[in-house]
């Protein structure tokens, strides 16, 4: 038994969208846990009556979020990590964590890979990646279905990570300039980690979360993680899928927070609109399935809303500049 958690907050669509996708493509022995931020219970209902099975937990300030949202006040920033800690904890040995803006896009037995994982000793999986262009000269076959990427740290002691990344004494501007260190050393660390569409040894994603309370710190995670690793090193401690089977949205947000660009567009409007269109069966949740929503169908539902702060022109603007930021990472993004 496999446990797919699903951090969720106020994107019902999506998230139908994400269990239709694992319905369609989870094979094995599983378990789903929703561990929902405040998404309206109305949503909530139909989801559940949607997909049986599933169990759906609140977070501790989901009634505060959720009235927040439903009377479109502000919405309280605090993010519920210790939510998905205390989720985890109570989880099975392997845990595939993603969120509900993901979605499945071929066939997986998840039983069985955590097994393979457990017999080679691999502790965090990758199933997506962000469509970032994998280095074929760093990646080595270890299995039909896995791929371990060759990397060199420049240290693992975690002063010394401080150091790199504040740059503290110029000494990642001295190395460089030095060309003792790679530009894109920091990426390398990042491998540690997967905010998404990983699957973890229960125990090291504890780990990478622990002390962290209710932020989200990657310099802090990605730290946990070096430790982690330095007390269980494995030559296949991290891995990926032989293809990237799970996606994620560049035409989406669960928050104004995140990716502001100077536009006129309030995300929960958005939101709030393509929402009150699936409940009411008008919004197809697999639109254009794999590839995300097709831009005509985004731009059907808010020119009938016709909403000032939801306007197609702003969204298109918004969402392209969401993408090319991606773009300019290496993403391969149509």
């Amino acid at each position: 038994m496999v446990t797919i958690l699903i951090k969720s907050f106020n994107r019902p669509h999506y998230l139908d969208r994400c269990l239709r996708s694992i319905q369609k493509n989870v094979s094995g022995k599983f378990h789903i846990k929703i561990i929902d931020d405040g998404t309206p219970e109305k949503y909530l209902e139909l989801i559940q009556k949607k997909h049986s099975g599933i169990e759906i937990i609140q977070t501790e300030k989901y009634t505060e979020k959720s009235l927040q949202i439903q009377n479109q006040d502000k919405v309280s920033g605090i993010i519920p990590s210790r939510d998905w800690y205390e989720a985890v904890k109570n989880s099975t040995e392997y845990v595939l964590v993603i969120e509900d803006d993901v979605w499945f896009t071929a066939p997986i037995n998840i039983e069985e890979v955590c097994n393979e994982m457990e017999n080679m000793q691999i502790f965090l999986l990758k199933l997506g990646w962000n469509s970032m262009s994998l280095d074929s000269k760093k990646l080595v076959k270890i299995h039909e279905s896995f791929l371990r990427r060759k990397v060199k740290l420049f240290s693992l002691n975690s002063t010394i990570i401080d150091w790199l990344f504040a740059d503290k004494f110029r000494v990642y501007t001295i190395l460089k300039k030095l060309k003792m260190i790679s530009p894109s050393e920091f990426y390398k660390y990042y491998l540690f980690i997967s905010i998404s569409s990983g699957i973890h040894r229960k125990e090291y994603w504890l780990k990478t979360w622990e002390n962290l309370n209710s932020s989200v710190n990657e310099k802090q995670q990605i730290k946990n993680a070096i430790g982690f690793y330095k007390k269980n090193k494995s030559k296949n401690f991290i891995a990926y899928f032989k293809d990237e089977i799970i996606k994620t949205t560049y035409k989406s947000s669960a928050t104004n927070t995140f990716h502001k660009y100077g536009f006129q567009l309030d995300v929960f409007v958005i939101n709030h609109i393509l929402n009150e269109a699936w409940l009411e069966g008008e919004f197809d949740a697999m639109e254009n399935y794999p590839k995300d929503f097709s831009d005509q169908y985004i731009q059907s539902f808010l020119e009938k809303a016709n909403h000032p702060d939801a306007q197609y022109s702003e969204w298109k603007k918004w969402a392209d500049k969401f993408k090319e930021q991606y773009r300019n990472l290496g993403a391969e993004i149509e």
